[in-house]
């Protein structure tokens, strides 16, 4: 392919705006949190979200077993917790690498912090490449601010092309 296609295409593809969030999971006792920042609402009835996940991740592993998950939403500034799951958590009771959780339908970890949460089951996948497009029926929420989200360029990281 032409040298200037392929630049223009890894600029074009920079230019998505990605929100970031900490995903949870929890597969019998053992709980498992992670940020993605391939998150879009794909269905209004019923509402199902689509979620990007590395498939050779412990995350995408124990959601593809329990098929639950919680997606919190970071705020604006909430750029230390994104960073704290972007490696292995270490669980000490109420927290994940040193951030409180709470669970609640699905019991699944939710970042006591973030702005609000959605939570529900597994209903599909698409998996081709690296990582895997998870849709989840949204079956619980809540909201405990209306704010800004975290976003990659506020970190000032690029993730594409």
């Amino acid at each position: 392919m032409d040298e200037h296609v392929e630049a223009a295409k890894k600029a074009a593809l920079l230019m998505i705006p990605y929100g970031l969030y900490v995903l949870g999971t929890k597969d019998g006792a053992e709980i498992d949190a992670g940020t993605i920042n391939w998150v879009t609402q794909c269905s209004f009835k019923p509402p199902l979200v689509a979620m990007g996940v590395k498939q050779d991740s412990k995350l995408y592993g124990m959601l593809a077993s329990s098929r639950v998950f919680a997606l919190s939403f970071l705020e604006s500034g909430q750029k230390e917790i994104a960073f704290a799951f972007f490696r292995p958590i270490h669980v000490d009771r109420d927290m994940i690498s040193g951030h409180h959780y709470e669970l609640h339908q699905t019991g699944a970890p939710v970042i006591a912090t973030a702005a609000g949460w959605v939570e529900g089951r597994v209903v599909g996948e698409v998996a081709i490449g690296d990582h895997s497009c998870v849709v989840g029926e949204v079956t619980n929420a809540g909201l405990k601010r209306d704010t800004r989200l975290l976003t990659l360029e506020e970190c000032g990281v690029k993730y594409g092309g």
